[in-house]
C-alpha cells in the first residue's frame, strides 16, 4: 500500500512508517510545515520517501492519513484527485472542553481515529465514525542505568506551552531533585538543558537519570513517557488524562498533589534499587500495552477496511 500522511509529529510518524508499506511525506520549498519531508533527528526507513508536493500527482497513493483540518484540501489539491483517507486526531481538545466538537463531527465519510481513549471520550464527535488505535513504540532496549540522581523531563516549547506542559510546576520539582530538560526551545531555562537531540542520543542520555518526571495538565499522552518507561526508567506523573491509564502504580507515582509528586521524585532518586524495579515494571508495561507490532497490526487493519 503506498500512504501518503505529512511529517507532523516526528516520534507518532516514526513508528507508524515502519509498517510494511510505502511511505510518501510531501516536501515544500525549505521543509516548511506543510512540506517537511523526512525528519532530520529520527532514524527512518527507506521506505518512507520525501516527494516535493508538485510531483505527488505521478505518485500512484492508495489512502491518505490526514492529521491536520486543511490536509483534506491539501492532498486533493495536489494529488489532483480524490484517494480515500483516515483523520487522526492527536491532541486533546482545547478550550470549552465538555462542549468542544470536533471538526469532523459534522461527517461521516472519513474515519476519525484517536489516539487514546481519553480524547475520544472528550471530543465531541458527532457524526463522525471513531476508532481508537493506541500510541506503539519503537523498542529502544532496556537502556536505564539511573547513574545520575536527577529527573528527566522531555518537553518541546516549554516557555510557549507553560501551562498545558507543567511547565510552570518545575521550580517546585526542583527543590527536591536536580532536574535535566531535553527538547526543542528548552535553552534558557535554569535547569540542565539538552536541545533537539537525536532520538537515539537523546534516550542514551534520558537513561542515565534516576527518575522520569511526566508535569503535563493537558496532553493526548506524551509518546516521551511511553518511551521512557521502554528505556526501564520509573515514572513520576500528574494523575491527569491517559496517563492514570499508562502507568500501573507499580510502575511510578501519579498524583494531583504537587508535594506528593516532589517527594516521590526525591525518594526515588536517593533509592536506587527501588527506581530500578520501578523501572522493570513501567518497561513490562509499556511493552505490553504500546508495543509496535499491535500498534501497526491496528493500523493495518483500519486501513485495509478504507
Amino acid at each position: 500500500m503506498r500512504i501518503l500522511l505529512w511529517h507532523v509529529h516526528g516520534s507518532w510518524t516514526s513508528a507508524f512508517i515502519r509498517g510494511p508499506h510505502e511511505y510518501v511525506l510531501p516536501l515544500v520549498p525549505g521543509r516548511g510545515p506543510d512540506g517537511r519531508g523526512r525528519a532530520a533527528t529520527f532514524d527512518w526507513p527507506a521506505a518512507a520517501r520525501e516527494v516535493p508536493y508538485d510531483r505527488l500527482r505521478d505518485e500512484p497513493v492508495d489512502v491518505v492519513v490526514y492529521q491536520r483540518p486543511h490536509e483534506i484540501d491539501l492532498a486533493r489539491e495536489w494529488l489532483g484527485r480524490d484517494v480515500p483517507g483516515v483523520y487522526v486526531e492527536h491532541n486533546t481538545p482545547a478550550g470549552d472542553v465538555p462542549r468542544t466538537r470536533h471538526h469532523l463531527a459534522g461527517q461521516s465519510g472519513i474515519p476519525l481515529v484517536h489516539v487514546t481513549h481519553f480524547n475520544e471520550l472528550y471530543w465531541d464527535n458527532g457524526r463522525a465514525r471513531t476508532r481508537v488505535i493506541e500510541h506503539g513504540v519503537p523498542d529502544p532496549g532496556h537502556l536505564y542505568t539511573g547513574e545520575l540522581p536527577r529527573a528527566g523531563v522531555v518537553v518541546n516549547e516549554p516557555v510557549r506551552r507553560t501551562r498545558v506542559a507543567g511547565t510552570d510546576l518545575l521550580p517546585r520539582f526542583a527543590e527536591r531533585v536536580p532536574l535535566d530538560v531535553f527538547g526543542m526551545k528548552v535553552d534558557g531555562l535554569p535547569y540542565g538543558t539538552h536541545e533537539d537531540l537525536p532520538q537515539h542520543v537523546m534516550h542514551g542520555e534520558l537513561a542515565r537519570r534516576r527518575v522520569y518526571l511526566h508535569p503535563y495538565r493537558w496532553t493526548s499522552l506524551g509518546l516521551a513517557l511511553v518511551e521512557a518507561m521502554t528505556l526501564g526508567m520509573p515514572v513520576v506523573a500528574l494523575a491527569a488524562t491517559e496517563a492514570i491509564e499508562a502507568v500501573p502504580p507499580e510502575a511510578g507515582v501519579l498524583s494531583t498533589k504537587v508535594h506528593v509528586l516532589a517527594g516521590a521524585l526525591h525518594d526515588f532518586v536517593a533509592d536506587p534499587e527501588r527506581a530500578g524495579q520501578a523501572g522493570k515494571a513501567a518497561r513490562a508495561a509499556a511493552l505490553a500495552r504500546y508495543g509496535l507490532d499491535r500498534f501497526l497490526a491496528d493500523w493495518d487493519r483500519l486501513l485495509q477496511e478504507v
